[in-house]
């Protein structure tokens, strides 16, 4: 059922490439909410494993919601100038979507400490495998919506 929810919340979040700012807001709560029921579910914590996990949680997804935030900038950068992309808009597109990957790889790092210091690294490394499922899953609706550029100049 879980599994379900998250594919539909996933597609329609790929319809949301180009539609308003507040309808994107919106779907992006609605996966967070589901997104971290999920990790409930999957975590199984005590109550206080859970009071340690819990903030953690929270700050990390913070820091990864404005870093997801620069990715949805980046792919609408890509769709505003999809028709007639220059090199220079291809090129400075090339580096936000670097930088994404790396600022969002740098993230998890300091977090897999973060975590397995305040839970066991076994749960820590069973938090990192869902949460890393989830992301390729929605990635991987995000990617289907996306078309590749045609016109190369």
């Amino acid at each position: 059922m879980k599994k379900y929810l998250l594919t539909i919340i996933a597609f329609a979040l790929s319809f949301t490439l180009f539609a308003q700012s507040s309808y994107i807001e919106i779907v992006r709560s609605t996966i967070k909410t589901e997104k971290k029921a999920l990790i409930a579910e999957v975590m199984q914590l005590s109550g206080d494993e859970g009071s340690v996990f819990w903030p953690i949680y929270n700050e990390y997804e913070e820091k990864l919601y404005k870093i997801n935030t620069d990715y949805f900038e980046v792919v609408k950068e890509f769709a505003d100038n999809y028709e007639s992309m220059s090199a220079e808009v291809a090129a400075d597109i090339l580096g936000k979507a670097s930088k994404v990957s790396l600022d969002k790889a740098k993230l998890e790092k300091s977090y897999i400490k973060k975590i397995s210091k305040a839970i066991t690294p076994q749960k820590a490394l069973r938090y990192f495998q869902a949460s890393n499922k989830i992301e390729i899953m929605i990635e991987a609706e995000l990617a289907a919506e996306i078309p590749l550029l045609e016109s190369i100049e």
